[in-house]
């Protein structure tokens, strides 16, 4: 007989074991924090000050304090403290830092796949999104960049502080077209672009998204600016 489950390391009762509840309700808090597993991230290499139970961070190489040693687990918060999981080739997660899906491929996190084949092959669907605040110019970089060999399905904005300068309208595009996401934009707090591609774009090359003045410059404002592409991984 095992001590723990195969999957996701439960641990088992034993025959004629004391303090049963312990063994019970570790496995219970192991249940929590991987059903439906939602990851903070998958990237950060110190753990949070305060430990939440059944919150859950993917461990990176690196990473130091208490999740020193144990890269490529699951660090689950549990009583103030952490339970680590060893995840399976196959598992999904949220990635909540990155909004969205991702895989484990038996090595790391296969961040966006929406497929995965046995060798090793897929398609991942990702975004980039920030909120900025604009500088003072005829055209903005908001430092939002879509990744060279990425297919954008289109870009998004809102206007979260309103804009300020002698520009009349913007427009939100890249180097190579600054509308190609949006023009006549509105510059009043809670103004916003929708840039559906007609046709997906493939960009061999990174870019980023560009914010350019109609009429006039930007002096100031705040702006939720975001991507959304899909992109090719390679077999193993």
């Amino acid at each position: 007989m095992t001590n723990e489950t195969m999957r996701f390391q439960l641990p088992l009762l034993q025959p004629a074991q004391a303090q049963k509840h312990v063994t019970v309700n570790e496995a219970l808090m192991r249940l929590d924090g991987l059903t439906n597993a939602v990851l903070e991230s998958t990237s950060a290499l110190t753990p949070p000050e305060a430990v939440i139970d059944g919150q859950c961070w993917a461990v990176p190489q690196g990473a130091s304090g208490a999740w020193s040693g144990q890269a490529g687990r699951i660090a689950v918060g549990a009583n103030g403290g952490w339970i680590f999981m060893a995840p399976s080739r196959g598992m999904r997660a949220f990635v909540a830092d990155q909004g969205a899906e991702a895989i484990f491929d038996g090595q790391g996190w296969f961040l966006g796949g929406a497929t995965f084949g046995i060798l090793g092959s897929g398609l991942a669907v990702r975004m980039s999104e920030k909120e900025v605040t604009v500088g003072a110019g005829a055209a903005f970089d908001t430092g939002v960049v879509i990744p060279a060999g990425a297919m954008v399905i289109g870009a998004t904005a809102k206007v979260i502080q309103a804009l300020t300068g002698s520009l009349q309208t913007w427009r939100l595009g890249t180097a190579d077209s600054n509308n190609r996401f949006g023009q006549g934009l509105g510059k009043g707090a809670g103004s916003w672009a929708r840039g559906m591609l007609g046709a997906p774009m493939t960009y061999y090359s990174s870019a980023n998204l560009l914010m350019t003045g109609e009429g006039g410059s930007f002096t100031g404002g705040k702006v939720s600016v975001a991507v959304h592409w899909m992109e090719l991984r390679l077999p193993d």
